[in-house]
């Protein structure tokens, strides 16, 4: 069995960006250094921070007052900003600048008096944040039938955000069913998918007509994972989502001869490594990088004197 690398895969800059955020906090400001929610979807990234520090945290309210505090890169709502003035903590917000873009895009749209619809999974933490910093009308979609339905102010007043992370495919039948919907539809000048998230699902699309199988590395509430899982499995490639090689099951690999590999936004490369490593240990061959686009985009991390 040969192993086949998807290119590009793994991290992108605002995941970088914001582990940067944290280890540069927990250096300037010492352990504890919270953070609300996860900083980003990735159970080992995860561990590897509160094992340098970092204190993970459902609720504003269970940090202590004057704590350095740390937003993930999903973006918050501004009640929790204010909420988080209000108990007085010191606050660093790790943002994915790409989501903030979003966030501007909304509110220049309410500003115009328009409804803003916002293409996503409802329960997604950049969802609610981007929600929660609506200054007007929002609905969020993420169904054909939701499109159908949907009630707004004025149709001939209507503009669209969606969630940075989501399927380019599902999102085009989305976004045709409502300019149909709604013809005078306001659009970004681009998409609001992020560049990794497009560049990620356009290597492994090509990857899934070189292999029999691929292995996605991420972790269950990663979306960016679950859309590379899907879009595999639509070009009719079995595809798996595995945090780490130890979910590997030998039974997958009856008679596949190629195995691809990619990972999602938020996994870092050491565990593709370990992948491979799993793989060969059990018979596998060459390994293999196919040609993809590569990325030279980089965020600065902010000011962290707070």
């Amino acid at each position: 069995m040969d192993i086949v690398l998807a290119t590009p895969r793994g991290f992108c800059a605002g995941v970088n960006r914001a582990i940067a955020i944290v280890h540069q906090a927990l250096e300037r400001y010492q352990p504890p250094v919270y953070v609300l929610h996860e900083i980003v979807h990735n159970t080992h990234v995860i561990e590897e921070l509160r094992q340098c520090g970092a204190i993970f945290v459902k609720e504003l309210e269970q940090i202590p007052r004057g704590a350095v505090t740390i937003f993930s890169a999903h973006g918050v709502s501004r009640a929790v900003e204010e909420q988080a003035r209000v108990l007085g903590l010191r606050t660093i917000d790790a943002t994915c600048p790409l989501v903030s873009k979003v966030h501007r895009r909304m509110n220049r749209l309410h500003a115009r008096g328009y409804d803003v619809l916002v293409i996503g999974h409802k329960k997604h933490p950049e969802v609610e944040g981007t929600c929660g910093q609506a200054s007007g009308p929002v609905h969020v979609l993420s169904t054909l039938a939701e499109i159908e339905t949907l009630k707004v102010s004025d149709p001939a007043k209507v503009g669209y955000v969606t969630q940075t992370t989501l399927s380019v495919d599902d999102t085009a039948e989305l976004l045709t069913a409502l300019r149909h919907r709604f013809p005078l539809i306001a659009e970004p000048e681009r998409t609001d998918i992020c560049y990794a998230t497009t560049n990620r699902q356009v290597a492994v699309r090509q990857l899934a007509e070189m292999v029999d199988l691929v292995l996605i590395v991420g972790s269950k509430n990663s979306s960016n994972s679950n859309r590379l899982r899907e879009v595999a499995r639509n070009r009719h490639t079995p595809a798996f989502l595995i945090d780490d090689a130890g979910e590997i099951n030998p039974a997958w690999f009856a008679e596949v001869r190629r195995v691809g590999i990619s990972a999602g936004a938020s996994a870092p490369e050491h565990l593709v490594v370990e992948v491979i490593c799993w793989l060969q240990a059990h018979g596998a061959g060459s390994v293999t990088e196919m040609n993809g686009q590569e990325e030279h985009v980089s965020f600065l991390v902010p000011d962290l004197n707070v």
